[in-house]
């Protein structure tokens, strides 16, 4: 099982972005562009997690409905329904649920509840791209070990070297 602690992102990651919930929706904009973040977590006085605000939440929930950035504290645009991981979650799990469920960041807390830090699906994917190239690798010696589709592999080579050599003819 890979966990994400395993990952070299997560020892060598910055440590995560968060402001507390009555911080103002500008002064969140600003320290996450001037520093590329495109989600910060929302912690309470003892670093745990009570939401996230991502690019996506400024957009749809700030500016969408006409809040002004310089007024309207996190608390009112956060995400509230917030998953959290632990260091030693099976990544797979985390690709999974992320997929399905369409979000693209994590935190993870220690056993006490406490931020350590934020995953993002791309941390995953240099994680997942050598799996899904085994599973595809895999698949395939699957269908074309059968004699029955080689003959079918066969017949399409033969076919199309057929067609090119008429097309090279007429032309």
């Amino acid at each position: 099982m890979a966990r994400i602690m395993d990952r070299p992102e997560f020892r060598s990651k910055t440590p995560p972005m968060t402001f507390a919930a009555d911080t103002l929706a500008h002064v969140a904009i600003h320290a996450m562009s001037a520093k590329n973040y495109g989600a910060a977590v929302i912690v309470d006085r003892d670093n745990k997690p009570t939401g996230i605000v991502t690019e996506r939440d400024f957009m749809r929930r700030l500016l969408d409905n006409g809040l002004d950035p310089r007024t309207t504290p996190l608390s009112q645009i956060m995400t509230r329904e917030l998953r959290v991981a632990q260091p030693d979650d099976n990544i797979m799990d985390w690709v999974r649920q992320m997929s399905n469920e369409r979000f693209r960041h994590v935190p993870i807390v220690d056993e006490s509840g406490r931020l350590v830090n934020i995953m993002s699906q791309g941390d995953f994917v240099s994680y997942t791209w050598p799996e899904l190239l085994t599973q595809v690798k895999d698949r395939a010696v699957e269908t074309f070990s059968s004699k029955y589709q080689l003959f079918y592999i066969a017949g399409a080579i033969a076919l199309y070297t057929l067609i090119m050599i008429t097309v090279l003819r007429l032309t």
